[in-house]
């Protein structure tokens, strides 16, 4: 197996898995540990994987993108403290967007039953964990269903959303950066986030700190756009304090 042909498979296993560790793939691939590691450096020079401490996990792109199965096995201690700090945010609010994605729907199942409430989704799951809170309205945007994430998308989703007035948007990302703002690979999805975002008077993120830095293809966003960023304290300190000189409040779980 040459050099392009290893890249490519630790790349394949790394889509396929969610992450790759480097004692693993030298063991599966026979080589030294420090030539995955420096595979894995050209891999992330590539835009393709981001690196972690003996490992990997794949940045997604136009391409490529994970499955909501894979993502509610990530991470989910993170996501879950991620979620209850962000719902604490809701003040007086009575409307809220709730995106799609694993870690908005750990923010639907912390929010309050006891108060009424109208949240407006396009995901399928965050219907579902509300639908039966009795003093919750929830309504479902029609679309097209996308089956790696179970929410709706096309203009069905952004027409809707365009009528609204949102006191509260609760927005995920694909990649966030200072650079680029945040990211998503497919645009239908990202049209769907944008409309979110104008309809919306306030704006939390929510998201896991291995988002950060990633870029996807779809820019619907800047970071200044939000007044709080939630996340886990997996962001480094001095990178939140970064990214909160852009104009949101970053919240470190």
């Amino acid at each position: 197996m040459d050099t392009d042909e290893r890249r490519r498979a630790i790349l394949e296993v790394a889509r396929r898995d969610g992450s790759v560790g480097v004692t693993a793939l030298a063991v599966e691939l026979m080589v030294a540990r420090e030539t995955v590691r420096r595979d894995l450096r050209a891999l992330e020079e590539h835009g393709l994987v981001r690196r972690t401490h003996g490992g990997a996990y794949p940045v997604e792109s136009a391409g490529f993108e994970t499955t909501l199965a894979t993502r509610i096995t990530r991470l989910v201690p993170q996501k879950s403290r991620i979620g209850a700090a962000a719902a604490e945010l809701l003040g007086d609010a009575e409307t809220v967007f709730i995106d799609e994605g694993f870690t908005p729907q750990l923010v639907a199942e912390a929010l309050p039953r006891d108060r009424p409430l109208t949240v407006v989704t396009a995901s399928l799951a965050v219907a579902t964990v509300l639908a039966d809170a009795e003093k919750v309205s929830v309504l479902l945007l029609g679309g097209r269903v996308r089956g790696s994430t179970m929410a709706t998308v096309d203009h069905w989703a952004t027409k809707m959303l365009a009528d609204f007035v949102i006191d509260l948007a609760y927005v995920g990302a694909n990649g966030i950066s200072r650079e680029y703002g945040l990211t998503t690979p497919d645009p239908a999805v990202g049209e769907v986030k944008a409309q979110a975002m104008r309809s919306a008077r306030r704006r939390v993120f929510v998201g896991v700190h291995t988002k950060f830095g990633a870029v996807s293809f779809c820019r619907y966003a800047e970071v200044g756009d939000f007044e709080a960023i939630v996340t886990d304290a997996g962001l480094p300190s001095a990178e939140a304090q970064r990214y909160s000189l852009l104009g949101p409040q970053v919240i470190r779980v």
